[in-house]
């Protein structure tokens, strides 16, 4: 049991204070030494011979008889008695004539009496209250400290993270050097007539390094560091927030050169004017404080703010602009090379098998962030520890990236025959219609183990990031979504709810296509909707869509003929290809699981869609028939495009598993 912290309890000295006063009414009452008898015991008493004296208190309605023989072990004894019986006992004492004589008592209260009735509930209760407001500010007499700034310095003894740590974010990495290097060298800069930002927000999706690089600046920068969340300024008592605000600033301004940094800044600084209130809410008022503050600097003094957050879109205009935040740096998911030198960082200390190429894993984790890596090889060591393993082998990884994507295998679902032959036809008919796409990324595994929610997945691989989309890739994405459907359309004639999710991201892909990347005739180039704002950042209330209830006919039009051409497409490719369908089917009904090269044998006589004919946007105008130039290649970009060959044959041969790609626009794995 922890005493300190029982001591901390003011519950503990309410219950020791009223078991005092409880002893000591006890103790005052023994003190007296008259034993209490009943009333009929009393009245007999006064009739005998033994009563010597006799004293009556008014008010109590006690009397106190002392006898010349013991009564029950004792000599002094006393009983009450009610107002009805008061002129029955008068006449009993005056009949009994003691030998000593009675007396009429009257209680009265002395002055020290009264004070002490009066202050000792006020005591009391003050101590109660005192109590209560000690432990809700963590004790150690912080009441008056309700206000202070609830920032966290990093002192030299905290473990430091260096740049070093830091992988696959190069131009962030580089823009926070410079920022060490003024706080460390400030006068190369000046003298060129350069001044250090005052603030510098990074931005990007949760997991990709923002916080750890902010811990990087704190380790190398060697100043005072002062960390805070957002939601710390925030409190329900109106100018507490704006209280801690200025304290914060002020112990920074007096260890300058220093650092604050506020994590999850939309928290504070979300855009004033959101939601049903005013502007005179408390975190308006925390806002308002820190653009002063920020705004308000010396310019002598070296105080930089570093802020991070993953919702830049909805912070305040006037937090943003140059003087306050004058350099805003996006930290995104990290390429190729990034992820390779990411699982780098997170393999140290960790007993990999030789046969482990981080490069192939990289290569099976795009669109993976460093959180998403770090996890993957967290999730590989605890399944070697779970088989009494001593090295993270690939069988680890490759099950620690399915487990990252898909969640967990689901061992004691059993399912039936045919929901599983099903199962087997439906996650085939993704396969086939993506491997019998002509712009699709290679299929590299299908799998009809429940896994997660899903029942079985299919899972592309692309062989080197990408950073846009084709119209093309999108059709043969559309077309393979919906290749389960025509699967279970096709051989059962009776489809299943397990392409429900596939319809719902097809629909998704053909409803941008058409109203946000312009890739119809009907609808043109034309950008239809706002990106909608919640109620709470004070944005789109009241506003509907910006297009008619003609154009709304005719994008759903266009929708619907997207999915129908992609419907179309895939009953063509999996009617001609109905051998290669069945074959697949039947291994994944033996095997469960087959990887790219049981596949890529499955696929050898695959017959391929035709391609479609050339896209125009308007039949009225040209079609150019002059290519594009040639890509000049630079010094050392031959050697490199060879590397990247010899690297993707190597994965042929050393990666068994894959998983699905996560880039913008691209379809996730269907499921069953």
């Amino acid at each position: 049991m922890d005493f300190k912290k029982l001591t901390r309890n003011p519950f503990v000295y309410v219950l020791l204070i009223g078991a005092l006063l409880v002893l000591g009414v006890s103790l005052i009452t023994s003190l007296t030494g008259a034993k209490q008898i009943t009333t009929q015991q009393g009245l007999t008493l006064l009739k005998g011979n033994t009563v010597t004296e006799v004293t009556n208190t008014d008010g109590d309605q006690r009397v106190d008889l002392t006898l010349s023989e013991s009564f029950e072990g004792s000599k002094q004894v006393q009983f009450y008695y009610v107002g009805a019986r008061a002129d029955e006992v008068v006449s009993a004492i005056d009949a009994s004539n003691p030998k000593d004589g009675f007396d009429d008592v009257v209680p009265r209260t002395t002055f020290f009496e009264s004070m002490i009735s009066l202050l000792l509930p006020l005591l009391l209760l003050g101590l109660l209250f005192w109590f209560f407001f000690s432990a809700a500010q963590g004790g150690n007499s912080k009441v008056m400290q309700f206000g202070k700034s609830r920032a966290k310095l990093v002192t030299k003894e905290t473990p430091t993270v260096t740049f070093d740590d830091v992988a696959g974010a190069d131009e962030a990495i580089e823009e926070m050097q410079e920022i060490k290097d003024f706080l460390k060298d400030p006068a190369k800069f000046q003298a060129v007539g350069a001044r250090i930002p005052k603030g510098v927000l990074l931005y990007g999706p949760p997991g990709t390094g923002k916080t750890l690089l902010a811990r990087a600046v704190a380790g190398e920068a060697g100043v005072p560091f002062y960390a805070i969340s957002g939601s710390d300024f925030v409190e329900m008592f109106v100018g507490v927030g704006a209280s801690r605000v200025r304290d914060l600033f002020t112990q920074a301004k007096e260890n300058a050169p220093a650092i604050i940094f506020i994590d999850e800044i939309d928290a504070v600084g979300r855009h004033r004017g959101a939601g049903m209130g005013g502007g005179h809410d408390e975190r308006e008022q925390t806002l308002n404080q820190m653009l002063v503050e920020m705004d308000g600097f010396d310019p002598k003094v070296s105080v930089l703010v570093i802020a991070a957050t993953n919702r830049p879109d909805i912070l305040d205009p006037a937090l943003l602009r140059p003087g306050r935040f004058d350099r805003q740096i996006g930290v995104d998911a990290p390429d190729l090379k990034g992820r390779q030198k990411i699982l780098e960082v997170h393999g140290r200390g960790k007993p990999l098998s030789p046969s482990v190429d981080l490069s192939v894993i990289a290569r099976k984790t795009p669109g993976f962030t460093g959180a998403d890596l770090a996890n993957v090889l967290n999730e590989a060591a605890l399944l070697t520890a779970r088989s009494n393993a001593q090295l993270i082998d690939m069988r680890a990884l490759d099950e620690a990236i399915d487990r990252v994507i898909a969640g967990p295998q689901r061992r004691t679902r059993v399912m039936r025959d045919k929901e599983k032959l099903i199962t087997a036809y439906h996650e085939g008919g993704h396969a086939l219609a993506a491997a019998a796409m002509n712009n699709t990324d290679p299929v590299t595994k299908v799998t009809i183990l429940p896994r997660g929610k899903a029942l079985g997945y299919t899972m592309v691989l692309p062989l080197e990031d990408k950073y846009s989309v084709t119209r093309n890739e999108l059709q043969d994405q559309l077309a393979y979504a919906m290749g389960g459907r025509v699967a279970e359309e096709i051989v059962f004639h009776d489809p299943t709810t397990g392409a429900s999710n596939d319809i719902e991201k097809a629909t998704s892909i053909a409803r941008k296509m058409v109203t946000e990347y312009g890739m119809t005739t009907e609808v043109g180039p034309v950008k239809l909707g706002q990106s909608s704002g919640e109620v709470f950042m004070g944005r789109d209330m009241g506003h509907g869509r910006d297009f008619s209830e003609r154009i709304a006919e005719r994008v759903d039009a266009e929708v619907r003929h997207l999915i129908e051409q992609a419907h179309n497409e895939a009953y063509e490719v999996i009617t001609n290809n109905r051998h290669v369908l069945d074959r697949l089917a039947l291994a994944l009904l033996e095997k469960e699981t087959l990887d790219h090269l049981e596949l890529a044998e499955i696929f050898s006589d695959v017959t391929k869609l035709p391609p479609r004919p050339q896209w125009l946007s308007s039949q009225e105008r040209p079609v150019s028939t002059l290519p594009p130039v040639e890509v000049p290649r630079r010094q050392g970009e031959a050697g490199l495009a060879a590397s990247t060959a010899a690297d993707s044959a190597e994965q042929a041969h050393a990666a068994e598993k894959a998983h699905a790609p996560r880039q913008a626009g691209q379809a996730r794995p269907a499921t069953a």
